[in-house]
């Protein structure tokens, strides 16, 4: 029985906020706070047999962060907030003894730049304090490091390639949305790519490696080696991967909407001045766009996410592929929700009651990986992520 206070009242928070409530006996008192209490109230309202508590805070100002805190004293933050303000709310876990997790990594508002140097660098303060603070545990980042994790511990005595494989086969009926913030969504889409190899870092070109990956129940799509996050603390945690990519799927049209986008200067995080008043334009366009969370009613399709794992057992190689196939008309069903939005909540929901429970709990700030993947294993199908795996099938990658 803990209280867990979930910042960030977007897409994601409300699919966190519902699946806490849905667990009373972990979750016994919850408070969503977001800059917008509106958006806390018109969530809690979804939620009709339980009293979710709302406030209103602004997560850039530790102070505000530290007053809410220590009001409503929670065990456990759930940070669904934005990634630039990842520091100032651990800055306030660690002034009011509140533990925390997230599900993406920092990064700093004026340069997309994504490392978690910043937050490992809270290792010590964490650690000193008897805090636990858990990264990335979303789905990608997230489950897929625990796919990875769950893997080394059962299946591998090494673990030679990584290729994380990311399809939504979905269809919104919109011109050009994104299915998380646009503002990130965009900033992380079309920066340079990112992969291992080697015991280096290989840059690429956005987009330049390209390759038709055949999807469970979805069949061939288009997937890009893109950077992503979790890449950076699974070669670390995982020594012994040669190789360590990203892919992405993304439609010819969404492509030609991200290049005009770009040309018209419209990607930028430069601030401009219009009519006397500074805009950064990206966020500018974000406000034009649908909002994530309205995409949900009436999407059709699914995502299908996991792990295409090569490596050795007992002096043989052998290939593993683990993934969670996600309808969104399933996620609709269960919270009003679509599946993107879905397949980051219910993981971060998850995680929390892995700390709180007791099974992921240990002073310092670690990536989901450092932990037992085991008990979050068993439990994650049952509310509402299944997952499957095929032993030494073809992974359709260049070794």
């Amino acid at each position: 029985m803990s209280r867990v206070l979930i910042i960030g009242a977007g897409g994601v928070g409300s699919v966190v906020a519902q699946k806490c409530a849905a667990s009373p006996e972990v979750f016994s008192e919850i408070m969503l706070a977001s800059r917008t209490k509106s958006k806390c109230d018109a969530i809690a309202a979804l939620i009709k047999d339980r009293n979710i508590q709302t406030a209103q805070v602004d997560a850039d100002s530790v102070p505000e962060l530290v007053a809410l805190f220590n009001e409503f004293k929670p065990e456990l933050v759930i940070n669904v907030a934005l990634p630039y303000q990842d520091l100032t709310i651990m800055d306030a876990c660690l002034e009011t003894g509140v533990n925390y997790l997230d599900t993406a990594n920092y990064e700093p508002k004026d340069e997309a730049k994504f490392e978690y140097s910043w937050q490992w660098a809270y290792q010590d303060k964490f650690k000193e304090k008897g805090l636990t603070a858990i990264l990335g545990c979303g789905f990608d980042p997230g489950v897929t490091s625990i796919y990875t994790a769950y893997a080394a511990k059962h299946h591998f005595d090494e673990i030679h390639y990584l290729d994380i494989v990311d399809c939504n086969a979905g269809d919104h009926g919109k011109a050009f949305a994104t299915n998380f913030n646009p503002e990130i969504n965009i900033r992380e889409v079309i920066q340079k790519g990112r992969y291992w190899e080697n015991g280096q870092w290989v840059e690429t070109e956005p987009h330049e490696i390209k390759q038709a990956l055949n999807y469970p129940n979805i069949g061939p799509k288009n997937s890009y080696v893109i950077y992503h996050e979790e890449l950076e603390s699974l070669v670390k945690n995982f020594p012994t991967l040669k190789r360590a990519r990203f892919w992405m799927t993304f439609g010819d049209e969404y492509l030609t909407h991200l290049r005009v986008i770009q040309n018209i200067g419209m990607a930028s995080i430069e601030p401009i001045m219009y009519k006397g008043v500074e805009i950064v334009p990206l966020q500018f366009l974000k406000e034009t766009l649908p909002k994530p969370e309205e995409l949900a009613d009436g999407y059709t399709g699914e995502t299908s996410i996991g792990c295409r794992i090569k490596g050795i057992k007992d002096g043989k190689e052998k290939t593993y592929y683990v993934w969670n196939n996600c309808k969104h008309q399933d996620a609709f069903d269960d919270v009003s929700s679509q599946g993107v939005s879905y397949t980051t909540g219910v993981p971060a929901m998850l995680g929390a009651m892995m700390f709180l429970t007791g099974k992921w709990k240990k002073p310092g700030v670690y990536n989901v990986e450092e932990f037992n993947p085991d008990p979050f294993m068993e439990l994650i199908g049952q509310y509402g992520l299944p997952w499957q795996e095929e032993i030494n099938g073809d992974l359709e990658m260049k070794y």
